[in-house]
């Protein structure tokens, strides 16, 4: 099963990804992207951190998540993925003419995979369009993301106010 998990800043997302990789009852290989480029991001990931179980396995990959979960996918194994918009940002500002080859191994590489598959993402395109030439185009490709993750995944979920809300399967 492939889930995509959309919702905005602490909405309960990885929270409630995270609840469904522990009733799966398969073993968790939880891959983090994010960077800590300043002490409040460094909190956010120690928060992260502090709430997996110690016996998850954590890798940390901030560019190159198809290779990742390449190395990681296995038959028993659940991947968790947390956060696409966070590999998005990384790409698009460390190198932006990577971020296309990377997003289209991502996409060819998903429906390859064994296991089951978690993805944790931001979604981005409820606000204004921003001002920005970066912020406009960060925008942009996380909704073309988004709707090519969610053509290739069994079951889509929307949480707001820690409320999910199933656009595509099923939430059990």
């Amino acid at each position: 099963m492939r889930s995509l998990i959309l919702g905005g800043a602490r909405s309960g997302k990885s929270a409630l990804a995270e609840r469904l990789a522990l009733q799966s009852g398969r073993e968790v290989v939880y891959i983090a992207t994010a960077r800590a480029g300043d002490a409040e991001m460094a909190e956010r990931i120690a928060h992260h951190r502090a709430r997996r179980p110690s016996h998850w396995t954590s890798v940390e990959e901030p560019s190159a998540l198809a290779r990742a979960m390449a190395a990681h996918a296995r038959d028993e194994r659940l991947l968790l993925v947390d956060c696409l918009t966070l590999w998005l940002s990384n790409l698009l500002i460390d190198d932006d003419a990577r971020s296309d080859a990377e997003r289209d191994a991502l996409l060819s590489a998903l429906p390859q995979l064994p296991g089951e598959i978690v993805l944790v993402s931001n979604e981005v395109g409820l606000g204004v369009v921003p001002m920005g030439e970066l912020s406009r185009r960060f925008v942009d490709e996380a909704g073309r993301l988004h709707q090519a993750l969610a053509a290739q995944c069994e079951r889509v979920i929307f949480v707001a106010a820690g409320l999910p809300l199933a656009l595509k399967g099923t939430l059990a």
